[in-house]
């Protein structure tokens, strides 16, 4: 034989919740739990004691702390932009002295290179009238070369003219010229020129 069930099945596709056999039916009433009428003095109690220990909290604890936070945040940055204001000016500065100390290096090497300059300039002119002078005695040693040449050839110019004059004159009249009246008609040549 089967026993019963001890629980009763609801027909298939009911909204009926399966509940054993002899207990009590669940009580269901109509109103959402925080607006029964009967429990509101006791709500507002409640919602007054979290809302008071709430607002101690907040006030004693937190609202000091964040206050000791933002306080310190605020102080830490005063002081960073102070030392970048501080960093800054010292930059500036050194980026002043950098410039001046540029410029004054500029003007040095113009200095120095004015002066090499001047001297090279001077040096190069002395070495200019040491071979000027040098030329010059040169060119009027070579004059004085090419004069005396000159003249040595010419003297030579001379004696072979009158060697030569005197044999033509022998050749042609047979006899041999007179030497002062030669030296007459060389002279005379000579001049003609």
């Amino acid at each position: 034989m089967a026993q019963p069930n001890s629980l009763t099945t609801p027909p298939p596709g009911s909204d009926v919740h399966m509940v054993p056999a002899g207990a009590p039916e669940p009580v269901h009433s109509a109103a959402f739990p925080p607006f029964e009428t009967h429990t509101f003095l006791a709500q507002l109690i409640w919602l007054a004691l979290a809302f008071g220990l709430l607002y101690w909290l907040m006030a004693n604890i937190a609202l000091p702390r964040i206050q000791g936070i933002l306080h310190d945040r605020s102080a830490r940055l005063a002081a960073d932009l102070d030392q970048a204001q501080a960093m800054k000016a010292e930059a500036d500065a050194a980026g002043e002295a950098y410039a001046k100390s540029l410029r004054d290096a500029q003007g040095k090497a113009r200095e120095i290179a004015q002066g090499t300059r001047n001297d090279l300039a001077a040096a190069a002119e002395t070495k200019r009238k040491a071979l000027e002078a040098e030329l010059n005695q040169k060119i009027a040693a070579s004059e004085a070369t090419i004069q005396s040449r000159t003249q040595e050839a010419m003297g030579n110019v001379r004696s072979i003219a009158s060697e030569t004059a005197s044999a033509i004159v022998e050749r042609l009249t047979g006899q041999a010229p007179d030497q002062a009246s030669l030296d007459r008609a060389l002279d005379s040549t000579a001049t003609a020129h």
